[in-house]
């Protein structure tokens, strides 16, 4: 199976960066990889180097928010090869422009409409077989803005805030069953997301670093995977922060984003 206990692995959101780099980490001799993206190009460039470290590899690209696209797609890889590991990691930024303009309700609902509700509707199409198996992981990428939302992406806090809060309500509801869940918080990690984030980014780690440490947390089934560490200990106890204190500590760290092409 080789150097991981999953047979069988589903990842969104893996043309690039985290999605791309847990490609990487898990493609070996005996593992079925199921991979989508929004980039067929760069997808199909994941899914050759996959191949060529021994994985068989299945990759589709879809558009998140076509929920029957993407449940027909995923029904059809799990029916094939049963999934064992389901990581929800497709997502977007969008938030503040360089005028200082904030982001528009259509901005807003672009966010909302991939980063959570994309993200259950992958966890919905194969949710009910996982049950029935009675094993494998979950594994729903959140960030850290879920924990300290951040003012110049509102949306992007709120779509991570509600996939976290439904990943550790459904961790509890099935704790009595074989199937687990964990819900991975990063800070900045290299990616297109990003690349597409005008302004500082602390503790900026490589997808590569990444993927490393979301893998050794999957396999400890651990509720919340945060890194780095300083910073998701920080975001943990920001909302007990006095407000005008927080407002400050994060003065140097505003960004703008750059408009989705």
């Amino acid at each position: 199976m080789g150097k991981h206990q999953f047979a069988s692995i589903a990842i969104t959101g893996a043309s690039s960066g985290i999605g791309a780099a847990l490609a990487r980490c898990y493609a070996a001799p005996g593992v079925m990889l199921g991979l989508w993206g929004r980039d067929p190009a760069r997808l199909a460039a994941v899914a050759d180097r996959a191949r060529n470290a021994g994985a068989v590899v299945q990759a589709q690209s879809v558009d998140l928010r076509d929920r029957d696209a993407l449940t027909a797609s995923l029904t059809e890889f799990d029916a094939r090869t049963p999934i064992d590991l389901l990581i929800a990691n497709a997502g977007v930024l969008d938030g503040r422009r360089a005028d200082g303009s904030i982001e528009d309700a259509d901005a807003a609902r672009r966010v909302i409409e991939i980063n959570l509700l994309g993200a259950l509707d992958t966890l919905h199409a194969v949710l009910a077989p996982m049950r029935q198996r009675n094993r494998g992981q979950i594994a729903l990428v959140s960030s850290l803005a879920a924990l300290s939302p951040v003012s110049d992406a509102p949306a992007y806090s709120a779509s991570k805030a509600g996939l976290l809060a439904y990943g550790l309500a459904l961790r509890a509801a099935l704790v009595d069953t074989k199937l687990g869940v964990s819900v991975i918080c990063p800070g900045y990690v290299t990616s297109a997301m990003t690349d597409s984030h005008i302004g500082k980014q602390p503790g900026k780690i490589s997808a590569e670093a990444a993927a490393r440490l979301i893998a050794a947390g999957i396999a400890q089934n651990r509720a919340v995977i945060g890194f780095p560490r300083s910073l998701f200990w920080l975001a943990k106890i920001s909302p007990f922060i006095p407000e005008a204190i927080n407002r400050l500590a994060t003065s140097g760290i505003r960004f703008h984003v750059r408009p989705p092409t």
